[in-house]
């Protein structure tokens, strides 16, 4: 799952983007409205966590102006106006969640996913194939029953490769949705995650390479 943070604080702004990626999140950071806005027209989110008081101003302005043109992103305000008045403005002006500052960051983690099953094509509560079955609210994985030790990558690949079952999933799909703007597209780092997926998956395979189109999910034997 792919998350954009708003913040302007540098140093909370590393914090925060840290501990969502160790949650497993791909996230995209930015320090100002106009850089959201961009950002938001060139990605598809399934989460925003937006401070409210930044350079340009207060972001439920602009937040506000993109519900009323239909906008359905969720949406997390993070900010230290924390009076009930605020709270109640945030979520009058299209905010799905309001969290004040000082946070747990487990906390945040666990508004954010929750958040991000409400995006507009949300997950199912559980993701299958064969015997490998994806419990998305509790963020687990069973092969046969036996609890899987993913780290959160190959989580995130796995989860796009259960939602595409039996289709082929490219190189560049996975980059997109499962990491952040930070990766380099050049590199093996997909080819690397898949790699002990498979191993953590263990027999019978079913991750399969498509040579020159990517990677499938796929129970059925003969895929290559």
């Amino acid at each position: 799952m792919r998350v954009l943070l708003v913040e302007d604080d540098d140093d909370l702004r590393e914090v925060i983007a840290a501990g969502l990626r160790d949650g497993g999140f791909a996230v995209d950071c930015a320090a100002d409205w106009p850089e959201a806005d961009v950002a938001l027209h060139l990605t598809a989110y399934d989460c925003v966590v937006l401070d409210r008081m930044v350079p340009s101003g207060d972001t439920l302005a602009p937040l506000e102006g993109r519900r009323r043109a239909g906008w359905s992103v969720p949406v997390l305000c993070l900010t230290a106006l924390d009076s009930l008045d605020e709270r109640v403005r945030g979520l009058e002006s299209g905010a799905d969640d309001y969290l004040a500052k000082p946070f747990a960051m487990r906390e945040l983690v666990l508004r954010v996913r929750g958040l991000s099953r409400r995006a507009p094509d949300r997950l199912p509560a559980f993701l299958t194939c064969a015997d490998v079955v994806m419990d998305v609210s509790r963020h687990e994985v069973r092969r046969g029953g036996v609890l899987l030790s993913l780290s959160p990558k190959e989580y995130a690949v796995l989860q796009q490769l259960l939602v595409h079952r039996d289709a082929v999933v490219t190189r560049t799909g996975l980059l997109e949705h499962c990491w952040d703007e930070m990766a380099d597209p050049v590199s093996n780092v997909v080819d690397a995650v898949v790699a002990g997926l498979r191993r953590k998956l263990g027999s019978p395979g079913l991750v399969h390479t498509v040579r020159g189109r990517g990677f499938l999910l796929s129970a059925e034997p003969g895929h290559c």
